[in-house]
């Protein structure tokens, strides 16, 4: 059958574009995975080769590559049986595409083998440098059609097993080789596909347990405020978004095989342990619960019934499956450990009290009255855990695991290990080429594969689960595989096959699969993986509690991690930036500041998500958008300006009375710096730290001494109590009709001479005045008829 060209498995359009990390991982990892393919399906009727049905080409996989000497693309839908046993038929089925400008015409292919490979070790020999399948060459069966440039043609091609000659049991490398005529010249090969055969022993004489790690991740679609900046999680959880089918893999997984006892409980689901974002969540559940604003247009949303639907299915799965509980916003603790900002990964996890990044619905809490003062109560019981186990309890009502820590690439620093201890982690899950000795924890090296460690760390010893990167690393990139996610199916079986086989028999081995975080899964890629292992004899289901309870195999010490891969500096730098003035107004409240702070940690931690590492522009985007709202958040409280800008002061020793703004949901403790003019003028107390209640104006009163009258400028600013400023600082001016001592000095001191001044005039004047009484009384005599008495001179 043909699928249409507008669309792939699972209903995402074939044009819907990749994240840069999946792209660039595929085009690392394409080389790699295409040399591999291991038959299966229900065993087919014996059928000759089919007509060729005129159908539209359908789109290529990325990664899928076809050249001017291979112009036709091979992609296949069944390749059948899984595993090879004598006499089995062998059917391949799918689609020829014509890539080139010429048509092809007399089609034949054949499937050719080469040597036997008895291990992992030969199997990662020959997909480095692949084999050429030489060793055995049926002959060539026609296929009926021809290709015209751009035509598609479906075919069938069945071969019995017999005739490979498949004389002992081990794996295979094959070549599906496809010939033809192009543009009436000569027949020669146009088109091939090479990928690995399987044969087992009818009855396993090992077998090899295989759990599964799943991640169900996103970046946030949030700002540093919490709010909506785009509707694109909606496509996301949507019916053939990412999210979609990676949550549909898990969902439509077969049942594990029921007990054969009389009363056996019926079969379980497969035991696959989801790995969970907290922030995915929370976002989900806000989306869920109404309407939203996107952009900041009230009401713009509209994935509320998307997440609700999303939702619901999510509980459906958990409730029967473990769940690993992400740090919040799935930081890249790495990356942030080496900028000097280990104190957000630990606000991020889930399985400490001091894991508080979280943005929970409306206005952040409030704190203030009695607990400015009093310390915090000691955590009991119900605190054990973070915000982000709390929020995967409270919108999926379960109880996730918390002491489990997954690296996204496959390593983690020692200063990293002791940040995530010292935060309630007790067990990692490393890739092996974390450790010094991983590929003998992944069978590489020949050995049998335990996927449980131990390795020293700080003087302790650190429980450590290997995920095998090859595997992993298949089913990340099972879409994007040459030949389809069928294709990359039997690699994994190939890779699984080679590991049981080279094993004592009796023996069993465990094995991890860690999928990258941002996972584009398909169900008839990675779902088909995770069924194989409760189909196939050799293979069963494992969980990772179950890994976790296997005894331990040494895989050497700590190797040094990969830096290549962490978070970009830049936008670490301007990250930092934005810590730094989050530390700043922490030491400014006087109550819970992690507590208070819990919406803003949040949006750093999700300006921080490791899924941001193959995107620097947009992680130092998201990192600035942090600083702002910092930055903002201190800008808030300020000093209020008078209305004129003017203050007037009644006396020399009146106070300065001013205005501060805190509308902060917080008590915020401040400095009040107030600069006084240059002049000398006018002089200003200190009044020292000073708490502004939450949500309110309070009045500060500043001592002064003034020491003229007139007026003055004056700048006022409120800072940290270390220093840092917050808001505006505000110019006034101050006037004043009031003497200052020095002018009521010399006032009272001219006044002072004025009145010695006049009383020594007037002591001057009475003393004249009685000299000249006493003199006219004794020349006077008795009084003459006639004569008149001499007159009085005025004393002025």
């Amino acid at each position: 059958m043909t699928r249409p060209a507008a669309t792939r498995a699972g209903g995402r359009p074939a044009d819907a574009p990749a994240r840069q990390g999946t792209a660039r991982r595929a085009a690392a990892l394409v080389p790699l995975l295409s040399g591999a393919l291991v038959l299966g399906g229900p065993l087919l009727a014996p059928a000759a080769l089919t007509p060729a049905a005129a159908a539209p080409a359908p789109s290529a996989p990325d990664g899928a590559t076809t050249s001017a000497d291979r112009p036709v693309r091979i992609d296949v839908a069944r390749f059948e049986p899984r595993t090879i046993t004598p006499g089995a038929l062998i059917t391949v089925t799918g689609t020829l595409t014509n890539t080139g400008p010429d048509p092809v015409a007399g089609l034949t292919a054949r499937l050719q083998r080469g040597d036997v490979l008895a291990g992992r070790p030969d199997l990662a020999d020959a997909v480095g440098d692949p084999d050429p399948a030489t060793a055995v060459q049926p002959a060539f069966a026609p296929l009926p059609g021809a290709l015209a440039p751009g035509g598609s043609v479906a075919f069938s091609y069945t071969l019995d097993s017999a005739e490979l000659r498949l004389d002992q049991d081990g794996v295979y490398p094959v070549l599906f080789n496809v010939n033809g005529t192009v543009d009436g010249d000569q027949e020669r090969r146009v088109g091939e596909l090479a990928t690995f055969l399987v044969q087992q022993p009818v009855v396993p004489s090992s077998r090899t347990t295989v759990a599964w790690l799943w991640p169900l991740s996103e970046p946030s679609h949030r700002d540093a405020a919490g709010s909506f900046v785009d509707d694109g999680l909606v496509e996301a959880v949507s019916e053939g978004g990412r999210l979609d089918r990676a949550l549909a893999v898990v969902e439509r997984l077969p049942a594990g095989q029921p007990g054969t006892e009389p009363g056996a409980p019926p079969a379980a689901p497969l035991p696959v342990t989801l790995a969970i974002d907290p922030a995915l969540v929370e976002e989900l559940a806000r989306m869920a619960d109404g309407p939203y604003a996107v952009g900041g247009v009230a009401g713009a949303g509209t994935g509320t019934e998307a997440a609700r639907a999303y939702l619901d299915r999510l509980r459906a799965v958990v409730a029967t499956r473990p769940v690993v509980a992400l740090p919040y916003g799935d930081v890249d603790a790495d990356g942030l450990h080496a900028a000097g900002l280990p104190a957000v990964v630990t606000r991020s996890l889930p399985g400490t009290p001091e894991g508080t990044a979280h943005d929970p619905p409306g206005p952040p809490p409030v704190t203030g009255g009695a607990a400015v003062d009093d310390a915090p109560p000691p955590p009991g019981p119900a605190d054990a855990t973070g915000a982000g186990a709390e929020i995967i309890a409270d919108v999926l009502d379960i109880s996730p695991i918390t002491d489990l820590a997954w690296s996204p690439d496959g390593s983690y620093a020692a200063a990293t290990l002791d940040t995530l201890r010292a935060g309630g982690i007790e067990q990692v899950v490393l890739g092996s080429g974390a450790l010094t000795d991983g590929d003998s924890a992944v069978g590489l090296d020949g050995s049998d594969a335990v996927a449980r460690s131990a390795v020293p760390v700080g003087g302790e010893v650190l429980d450590v689960l290997v995920a095998d990167p090859t595997l992993s690393a298949v089913v990340g990139t099972a879409g994007l595989v040459q030949g389809g996610p069928r294709i990359a199916e039997q690699r994994y079986l190939a890779e699984l096959a080679a590991l049981t086989l080279q094993t004592p028999p009796g023996t069993e081995q465990t094995v991890l699969v860690a999928p990258p975080r941002d996972v584009d899964a398909e169900l008839e890629g990675a779902g088909a993986m995770i069924a194989d292992t409760a189909g196939l004899p050799w293979l069963q289901p494992g969980s990772v509690a179950g890994l976790g309870t296997a005894p331990v195999a040494d895989a050497g010490t700590l190797a040094s991690p990969d830096r290549e891969t962490a978070l970009d500096p830049a936008g670490l730098a301007v990250l930092a930036e934005a810590v730094t003035a989050r530390e700043e107004l922490a030491g400014a409240i006087p109550a819970d500041a992690d507590l208070a702070l819990q919406p803003y940690d949040a949006g750093i931690a999700r300006a921080a998500s490791v899924l941001r590492r193959d995107d620097p522009e947009e992680f130092e985007a998201a990192a600035a958008d942090a600083l702002a709202t910092l930055e903002r958040i201190q800008e808030r409280v300020t000093v209020v300006a008078p209305a004129d800008g003017t203050y007037s002061l009644a006396s020399s020793d009146a106070p300065l009375v001013l205005t501060v703004d805190n509308p902060l949901p917080f008590p915020v403790d401040v400095r009040l710096q107030v600069d006084p003019p240059a002049s000398g003028g006018l002089a200003v107390g200190d009044i020292g730290v000073q708490t502004l209640a939450p949500e309110q104006r309070t009045t500060l009163q500043v001592p002064t001494e003034l020491r003229r009258s007139g007026g003055f400028t004056v700048t006022a600013q409120v800072t940290t109590p270390s220093g840092a400023p917050l808001g505006d600082r505000v110019e006034m001016q101050v006037k004043s009709t009031a003497y200052g001592p020095i002018s009521l000095s010399i006032t009272i001191g001219a006044a002072s001479l004025l009145a010695l001044l006049f009383l020594r005039r007037l002591v001057h004047f009475l003393i004249r005045r009685r000299r000249g009484a006493a003199a006219v009384d004794g020349s006077a005599g008795p009084s003459s008829p006639g004569l008149s008495p001499a007159p009085t001179r005025s004393p002025v």
